[in-house]
């Protein structure tokens, strides 16, 4: 079996190498991040290494040839002695320990040979895979993926790849649809999340289509007094809207106003921006949403965000008693796919999604298909 190794300063550049050598039926036995002196780092910057094969049968061995050790030259050291030997002493450790790595490498691709590679990725799917990556899922998740996709059935060696791939995802996309009122019967929803997510601009918009698109009665109550701001837009839109609105900055506050809107549809309550680092002030938030006992909660998230931030975001705001996960600035995001990894780690559905700051308009029911498409892009989808 050839197998030969790429490396590139990013996963998809060294798979870009792999698609150009091997073509798209290439199977990924191994992807790692070069473990680099400080000497290669400062000289050369992070690398990627996959280690690759077409496919062929393997050999009944392997030959590796180790590669020599070559002289390096040593620049010239005028200060004192001493600092030269400590630096011929610095440069054979950095040498040693390169060469030890390069070792290990070695071991590594000769025992491949007579042992089962688990972790080696399928032939027919590596374009799927690389697709998974170029969109900004995680490597983790896409691996997952494509062990799942094989398991369902078979290598896939056949075109559709990624359609299979789109529809796995749609699969493990969970959304709740919109609000629902039932006549009669008032509906408290609340608005949560960190600074700078749209949260206010997003109850406008849900706002103003309950109002003036359902007919619904509809109030506002704010508690995001931290930004005077925030409380004149939102009484803006209260006012062209034409709808009852209260600023509460106390508990007490809090269960007067909600008392007031008893006759009311659906009352939407506006909150202020939280650290997810910041215990007091999630705990306060509990708090406030605790004496205005909320109907549901939806948990703001901006798509802008990196997949790891938002994740930890959402397990720290799961305390306040989230129902469902909104997700804003779809429009502004360079790719969509490290969303994946918050919706298979976040149990909480998907409500509604925004693609833009106008008001009434873009914001639309989340949908697990279309929320797929846009993960993957449209070359994905084929």
């Amino acid at each position: 079996m050839e197998l030969k190794s790429f490396r590139a300063k990013t996963l998809q550049q060294a798979l870009e190498l792999v698609r150009r050598e091997f073509g798209n039926d290439a199977s990924v036995v191994q992807t790692r991040e070069v473990n680099r002196g400080l000497l290669s780092r400062l000289v050369a910057g992070r690398q990627v290494e996959v280690v690759a094969t077409p496919g062929e049968p393997a050999p009944a061995a392997i030959a590796v040839e180790a590669p020599a050790r070559t002289q390096q030259a040593i620049p010239a050291v005028h200060e004192d002695l001493d600092f030269r030997a400590q630096y011929r002493a610095n440069l054979d450790s950095e040498l040693a320990s390169q060469i030890g790595s390069l070792h290990s490498m070695v071991e590594q691709l000769c025992s491949s040979q007579s042992e089962p590679r688990t972790g080696e990725m399928p032939p027919g799917l590596f374009e799927a895979f690389t697709d998974l990556i170029e969109a900004d899922v995680d490597e983790a998740t896409a691996r997952q993926l494509i062990d799942q996709l094989t398991a369902e059935g078979g290598d896939h060696a056949t075109s559709g790849k990624g359609r299979l791939v789109r529809d796995l995802i749609e699969r493990q996309i969970a959304t709740s649809g919109p609000i629902q009122l039932t006549p009669g019967t008032r509906r408290l929803v609340a608005l949560v999340g960190p600074t700078g997510v749209g949260k206010t601009t997003t109850i406008a918009k849900l706002a103003a289509n309950y109002r003036l698109r359902e007919k619904q009665r509809v109030g506002l109550i704010t508690v995001d007094t931290y930004r005077v701001a925030a409380v004149e837009q939102l009484r803006t839109y209260a006012d062209i809207i034409d709808l009852p609105m209260e600023v509460v900055a106390t508990p007490r506050e809090m269960r007067e106003a909600v008392a007031r809107m008893t006759e009311l549809d659906l009352v939407l309550l506006d909150t202020a921006g939280r650290s997810p680092k910041d215990e007091v002030q999630i705990q306060e938030l509990k708090s406030m949403l605790g004496e205005a006992n909320a109907d549901e909660v939806h948990l703001v998230l901006s798509t802008t965000t990196a997949g790891k931030s938002l994740v930890n975001t959402a397990r720290q705001f799961a305390q306040v008693g989230a129902t469902s996960l909104l997700l804003t600035k779809l429009d502004e995001a360079m790719s969509l796919g490290h969303l994946l990894t918050l919706l298979r780690d976040c149990t909480l559905p998907v409500s509604y999604i925004t693609t833009g700051q106008n008001v009434p308009d873009d914001i639309s029911v989340a949908d697990s298909g279309t929320l797929a498409d846009m993960m993957l892009g449209a070359a994905a989808v084929c």
